[in-house]
């Protein structure tokens, strides 16, 4: 069996969603941190991160967004110094994330078919599973921020982000 159409399919409807997401943030929600660190801009920015980082076979062969911020990635303030966002982390504009909303999105079909699914491995040591689980868990990672985000703009702005069943 083929998997890979399914994967890109699913890959491209959660994205889809995100898209609707980010596409109907009022620019007052843009940068609101509403419960913490996590403004809309950042949830975009470190679910398209990760669904990027995730494509590549391993993390040695990652190549980062040439637009990429050191640890704008992070949602939490684990990684920070004193919990305080990086200085470097200047928020990203609506147009920005689109940026790299489409990347990701053109990257979708050819990454897919360049993975080993068959390996055992995921490629990332602290995801011990296979390639193939690891890209359906890369996929749940996309639907449920954009869910998260879906549901903080129906009840902040009553915007109706749509469910995409395929891609």
């Amino acid at each position: 069996m083929n998997i890979q159409p399914a994967l890109k399919s699913q890959y491209h409807a959660a994205l889809n969603t995100l898209r609707e997401a980010i596409d109907k943030c009022p620019a007052a929600m843009w940068n609101d941190p509403a419960d913490g660190f996590t403004a809309v801009w950042r949830v975009a920015y470190h679910t398209l991160f990760f669904t990027h980082f995730y494509l590549s076979a391993d993390e040695k062969s990652f190549k980062p967004w040439e637009r990429a911020r050191p640890e704008a990635q992070y949602l939490g303030p684990l990684f920070w110094e004193n919990n305080r966002l990086p200085k470097s982390c200047e928020p990203y504009t609506p147009p920005e994330i689109m940026e790299y909303w489409n990347f990701c999105d053109r990257l979708i079909d050819s990454a897919v078919d360049a993975l080993n699914l068959d390996s055992p491995q995921s490629g990332f040591p602290w995801y011990k599973m296979s390639k193939l689980e690891h890209q359906i868990l890369n996929i749940r990672h996309i639907q449920n921020h954009a869910a998260a985000l879906a549901t903080r703009l129906r009840r902040g702005a009553g915007a109706n982000v749509g469910w995409v069943a395929k891609g």
